[in-house]
């Protein structure tokens, strides 16, 4: 089942990013995509704040992957962009198991290596302030996630 949920601010956009974070599990992954400033970073910001990590949250544009140890749990923020699909050597798959969470920014250009079960977030602009998060659970717990919380 599809999730669309239409959100007037940044705030708001983080409080969705909250409410998941709130059913966390371990080696959880969420997929973000969506265009330059459609609130990905925003999102991430959401689920960091949620597990207590109080470091700064930039997009790890230039570093791939940033890893904020300190907090409920683990969370992994990785922006692949710039990789263009090419995931060679980097070692993102071991992330998945990693015990934390994974939040993967521009995730379609890596689509081969996601694992099947996770969350796909689709970002769509539709004004200055106003998104609309498309949500898709692959799997049972992210199925059960979203029913929580959504």
């Amino acid at each position: 089942m599809e999730y669309k949920i239409t959100t007037h601010s940044d705030l708001e956009t983080m409080e969705i990013a909250q409410n998941i974070e709130s059913e966390k599990f371990p080696n959880m992954v969420i997929c973000l995509d969506g265009e330059l400033g459609s609130g990905k970073t925003v999102f991430t910001k959401g689920i960091a704040n949620a597990l207590g990590i109080n470091e700064v949250i930039t997009s790890p544009t230039f570093t791939i992957i940033k890893e904020y140890l300190y907090g409920e749990m683990p969370l992994y923020h990785m922006d692949v962009y710039r990789l263009d699909g090419n995931t060679d050597g980097i070692g993102i798959e071991e992330y998945f198991s990693k015990g934390g969470i994974v939040v993967i920014e521009w995730a379609d250009t890596i689509r081969d290596i996601l694992p099947k079960e996770r969350l796909d977030i689709k970002i769509k602009v539709i004004d200055e302030e106003t998104r609309v998060l498309v949500i898709q659970p692959y799997g049972k717990e992210y199925e059960e996630l979203c029913e929580a919380v959504l």
